[in-house]
């Protein structure tokens, strides 16, 4: 269930900075805003390299990837959405807010990727627990060998347009509430 409906996760990682009152400086900017576009970039590798498929609801899943990020980590797309909300967070000056937000992605995600994992072995079986063995869940690593295969930028970049849009939409309402003065 909670994995059918990840896309409304980021919700409250949203609404309590926007609601909240923060004290949003020059400085919350700059390292919100490269928070989001390294959270962007891996979520952007993870696309190329798995293709649109990593942004479905689906079981479904037609073979293993283990090259291009994955190969540095098991959960690129999760990772980068972390970075991408503790940034927008970080923006909001509202920063009593990132240790819950810390809490709730690792509970959220944790128990996500414990259902995905389990999917996973059972279709790929052995291949999936030798990358799972040497692939670290969420903290990169260089991999010892490299593994090469296809990247799908101009797909990802694609697949990657009402994101950012919502980013838009979402930096639109940050300087709103920082020009309405709803800020201390």
């Amino acid at each position: 269930m909670l994995f059918r409906h990840r896309g409304w996760l980021p919700v409250p990682f949203l609404l309590v900075p926007l609601l909240a009152r923060g004290t949003m400086q020059p400085r919350n900017w700059i390292i919100g805003v490269a928070l989001i576009v390294l959270g962007e970039a891996i979520r952007l590798a993870g696309v190329a390299a798995a293709g649109t498929v990593t942004r479905r609801r689906s079981r479904t899943v037609q073979r293993l990837v283990t090259y291009g990020i994955f190969a540095w980590m098991r959960n690129p797309l999760y990772v980068g959405n972390f970075l991408i909300w503790i940034g927008f967070t970080v923006i909001s000056g509202v920063l009593w807010f990132l240790p819950i937000a810390a809490l709730l992605f690792a509970v959220e995600y944790t128990l996500i990727v414990r259902y995905e994992e389990g999917v996973l072995e059972s279709i790929f079986g052995e291949e999936y627990l030798a990358y799972k063995t040497r692939t670290p869940r969420w903290f990169p690593s260089p991999p010892a060998t490299r593994e090469t295969g296809e990247h799908q930028w101009g797909e990802a970049w694609r697949s990657e347009i009402s994101t950012f849009l919502q980013y838009a939409v979402i930096t639109a309402l940050f300087i709103a509430k920082q020009r309405l003065g709803y800020i201390s």
